[in-house]
């Protein structure tokens, strides 16, 4: 089973740099994009709409803005899009697809860089969040969550962390949120289960030659449920195309798709 997540700063450049060309060449079961600023009008085409896949996606209200969606081989049995308080609904910002005892969902979590009220509605969202994960745990089911968390969880996971310590996706509050996402929550960082590499990034910032010096941070994850820790068998991290200031996270899992 292949799971790719990417956000893409915008699915219509991402699509003009050659995003769905490369990604029907990857023939991956579930595809899920963050930030794809656009509303259903905007993405008619068939080109947003690859034969062999159900698109499904959750818009913002705000044109241009946030938005995300599940590309996926089978038709999902439920769709459930927001997650009930206004940040996650009206910014466009969870999908989740079930297909019975397995789910994916696509996830954009809010940044906090641009000051100090939206650091804090991040945070709200973190505390809101923690307990809808407490709630899917009991469900019993195989989740996939996939998305730009905006957040890097340790040193490993960005170039300069010396001096991001005070920088929002990088703040001890923020650090631990994820160690309790990875800990008595019981959730697992899939690509960290199996590749421990240092300068493994996902996101660079547009500022100075981040992108030529690999200058990252690693803010995009597939966090699993521990029934998939031990399934997990690779992980890449696609860079040879830019579609976006992230890279795709691709993973295949020896799992079999709910057909």
């Amino acid at each position: 089973m292949r799971i790719i997540t990417a956000n893409l700063n915008g699915i219509r450049a991402a699509a003009k740099k050659g995003f769905f060309t490369w990604l029907l060449d990857q023939d991956a079961d579930v595809i899920c994009v963050q930030e794809i600023k656009a509303q259903e009008a905007d993405i008619t085409l068939p080109l947003f709409h690859p034969e062999g896949y159900h698109c499904s996606f959750h818009y913002a209200e705000k044109k241009g803005y946030s938005g995300v969606g599940i590309y996926s081989k089978s038709k999902p049995k439920q769709l459930i899009t927001g997650l009930g308080w206004e940040t996650a609904d009206q910014e466009g910002r969870y999908i989740e697809a079930d297909f019975g005892d397995f789910c994916v969902a696509s996830l954009y979590l809010p940044s906090g860089s641009s000051g100090d009220i939206r650091q804090t509605v991040k945070f709200d969202f973190l505390d809101r969040y923690a307990k809808h994960l407490q709630k899917l745990q009991a469900l019993g089911k195989d989740y996939i969550i996939c998305g730009d968390w905006n957040i890097a969880h340790q040193k490993i996971d960005l170039k300069n962390w010396r001096g991001n310590q005070k920088t929002s996706g990088f703040l001890p509050e923020e650090r631990a949120w994820m160690d309790e996402l990875l800990g008595p929550l019981g959730f697992v960082d899939a690509f960290r289960q199996i590749n421990q590499e240092i300068d493994q990034y996902t996101w660079w910032s547009n500022r100075g030659q981040a992108w030529d010096k690999n200058v990252g941070w690693r803010i995009d994850y597939q966090i699993v449920t521990t029934g998939l820790a031990d399934k997990i068998k690779s992980a890449t991290i696609y860079k040879d195309s830019r579609f976006s200031d992230h890279a795709p996270l691709v993973m295949d899992y020896n799992y079999d798709f709910p057909s």
